[in-house]
């Protein structure tokens, strides 16, 4: 009884001596082009605040989450007065003007790519904007601004423009049809980030879809050419408890994102999609990661050969083609296992294993489509990653996926990042 009284005597009077433990100032070290106010201001730890070692890990692991940040670390020095203390955030930046690029082909001979131009620490303060160009038979152009920070260090806002067109196929009872598509958008979102792991995003898309047929298949009661305007609604909330460790990746993140969209014409009708990426990543001994995505999503299962869920090269399975197939549901699981063959102070060279599956419900069918063999679908494959360590996002990934289930293809898939 005496030890126990003991022990609580030295918790609280250790606890007291810590209220008098406080930071005179956080000062940052090493940055360049971000400015020292925008890490202060999105930091939880303040001048005047008790000194607080968890706050302190806290904040080192959201600046290394920020685009221009390749990696932090902290160090606390007393000063000359009794309980003061200084704390030293030192950062190591990134180069963040970054071009992107996507190219994809398929043994169908297919060929696409998608270029763009991003600058994600605009004014130093995190902020993204840029735009892309896309030629996939037709071309296309994109302008995206994002700024997490903008009004406070939990809310922002987002501005999307996009004219996207491409040849669609569309899937028929009697066979496939190739529609030209055109998507043009304009989206405002706002950006609330309720603490270090959970943040949320809210808004509304403006869009424009117009179908023109141009070749194969036809039906009487699919017409071949159609302009639509609509309204979609947007939720995205995620949790993310992700750490970096420059190529390395360790933790669990969700992302749910649920859409609800009106349209003017009975031709698409009005409905719902929703769907959840569950990431989890973790570290294999000194150079291994280990990176697994399972998607599972459902939508208004209307009779349509509009589905919204589509198997693509850039979306889920790696090698399987340019949109081959739609459905009003999905299941996708992909893993993979990275491996560091080379770390020099800012090239990194990885391997990478992966299997890429997944399950499409049909346009008007029932669950049970996910375990039709004719759905299902499995593409193991290979690839490689040239990284540059002091640029964000310097990752260019070349993957092979080869399909081993029913009317399989297999491809190359170039990209700028990881695919997930």
């Amino acid at each position: 009884m005496k030890n126990l009284f003991l022990i609580l005597v030295l918790f609280f009077y250790g606890a007291l001596l810590s209220q008098n433990n406080r930071i005179v100032d956080i000062k940052i070290q090493g940055n360049k082009k971000t400015k020292a106010s925008f890490i202060k201001k999105i930091s939880k730890l303040k001048a005047g605040a008790i000194l607080d070692s968890i706050a302190i890990e806290e904040d080192i692991k959201r600046i290394k989450r920020l685009p221009s940040i390749a990696h932090a670390y902290y160090q606390v020095f007393k000063t000359q007065e009794e309980g003061k203390y200084n704390v030293f955030y030192t950062v190591e930046e990134n180069f963040t003007i970054i071009p992107s690029a996507n190219i994809y082909t398929t043994n169908n001979d297919e060929f696409a790519f998608r270029i763009g131009l991003y600058e994600f620490n605009l004014f130093g303060s995190n902020v993204t904007f840029g735009g892309f160009y896309q030629d996939d038979i037709y071309s296309s152009v994109g302008v995206n601004f994002r700024a997490p920070f903008l009004f406070s260090p939990k809310f922002g806002l987002a501005l999307n423009y996009q004219n996207l067109t491409t040849l669609e196929p569309v899937f028929l009872d009697v066979g496939i049809a190739d529609y030209k598509y055109n998507n043009t958008s304009y989206e405002v979102l706002g950006l609330y980030q309720f603490n270090f792991n959970h943040r949320m995003e809210l808004g509304v898309n403006y869009f424009n879809e117009a179908y023109g047929y141009k070749t194969g298949a036809t039906s009487e009661g699919v017409p071949q050419n159609f302009n639509v305007d609509k309204l979609l609604y947007k939720v995205i909330y995620e949790y993310n408890n992700l750490n970096f460790d420059f190529q390395y990746v360790s933790g669990f993140r969700s992302i749910f994102n649920f859409q609800y969209v009106i349209s003017t014409e009975y031709v698409l009708p009005d409905f719902v999609i929703g769907w959840n990426d569950f990431l989890y990543y973790k570290r294999i001994g000194k150079k291994g990661n280990w990176a697994s995505r399972l998607r599972l999503g459902l939508a208004t299962n209307a009779e349509s050969p509009f589905a919204p869920f589509a198997v693509d090269n850039n979306l889920n399975l790696r090698g399987v083609g340019n949109i081959i197939d739609r459905g009003t549901g999905v299941v996708v699981l992909n893993t993979e296992y990275r491996h560091t063959l080379v770390d020099e102070n800012w090239f990194v060279l990885q391997s990478n294993i992966f299997v890429d599956g997944g399950s499409w419900r049909n346009p008007g069918g029932d669950l049970g489509d996910f375990g039709d063999s004719q759905n299902f679908r499995i593409y193991p494959g290979i690839g490689l990653r040239f990284m540059h360590k002091r640029i964000f996002n310097a990752i260019f990934r070349i993957d092979y996926g080869h399909g081993v289930t029913e009317d399989a293809t297999r491809g190359l898939v170039f990209g700028i990042g990881q695919y997930f």
